[in-house]
């Protein structure tokens, strides 16, 4: 215990109007009641003592924390201002040595006329062939299966195109917005770094991040689309062959016998 609480305490025990201590001859009385009052007040001074020099500590401490944390924005975010940026490669131009090629270009970074690019630097799409309305039931579905393959790929394909173009025109717009908040995040300013500067950049990087998600969502649906179609492609495949057998065994039978009676015919004519 400190000797300067032990002295505190004798002196108040000494002048408390309530001492009892008495000089008997060449004795002293010892009281002890007043003696317990003693005691009891040097406990509750030690204890008011730690209790002060615990709050100290910890006001100290606090302040401390408080300077660290206003030295961070000029002795921390710098160090990270330059971060590197990857931006969207630009695509190649083509050649267009017929004139159909840049149109698709175009349309792969705007977005813009992508039905009519897509249309332009492939074969032409006609309506129906020639004589198929002539054609048996089984026929109409043959062709028919094929045409419609052709006809959603080129669907499926401009709207490709529509939406790569339309993500590579908003990037340029989500790379400012990027910009701007890496700007106000390594700014040396105290109020880019108060609570609700940092929950609102906080609350727009992860819009952009919803964003982005949904770019890339769209992305995954038109390559779904594109493997449908495929498997598509696949299946009208192994029915024609199918078909293709079916009938071969029905004409096989049909053909087979009049070609055997034109040669038995042929031989008895020789």
């Amino acid at each position: 215990m400190n000797h300067k609480m032990i002295v505190a305490a004798i002196v108040v025990a000494a002048t408390t109007p309530l001492a009892r201590a008495q000089l008997v001859g060449s004795g002293i009385v010892f009281d002890p009641t007043q003696s317990g009052h003693a005691i009891q007040q040097i406990a509750q001074g030690n204890q008011l003592y730690t209790t002060t020099v615990q709050t100290t500590r910890n006001v100290i401490a606090a302040y401390n924390l408080a300077q660290r944390m206003a030295s961070v924005p000029r002795e921390l975010y710098t160090s990270y201002s330059n971060l590197g940026r990857r931006e969207w490669i630009l695509l190649t131009r083509p050649a267009n040595t017929y004139g159909n090629s840049l149109p698709w270009i175009n349309a792969a970074i705007t977005g813009l006329g992508a039905s009519t690019a897509n249309q332009e630097s492939s074969l032409p799409r006609i309506s129906q062939i020639t004589g198929y309305s002539a054609l048996n039931r089984e026929g109409q579905q043959a062709i028919a299966a094929q045409g419609a393959t052709v006809d959603l790929s080129d669907a499926i394909n401009a709207s490709s195109l529509q939406t790569v173009g339309t993500i590579r025109t908003d990037a340029a717009q989500r790379e400012a917005d990027i910009a701007q908040l890496e700007a106000a995040t390594h700014s040396v300013d105290p109020a880019q770094h108060t609570e609700m500067a940092t929950l609102q950049r906080i609350n727009q990087a992860l819009l952009i991040q919803l964003r982005s998600q949904q770019e890339t969502n769209q992305i995954l649906q038109a390559q779904a689309l594109q493997q449908i179609v495929g498997h598509k492609v696949q299946q009208d495949n192994l029915k024609a062959l199918f078909e293709t057998g079916n009938s071969y065994q029905q004409n096989f039978d049909y053909i087979a016998p009049q070609q055997s009676s034109a040669g038995t015919h042929w031989a008895f004519h020789y």
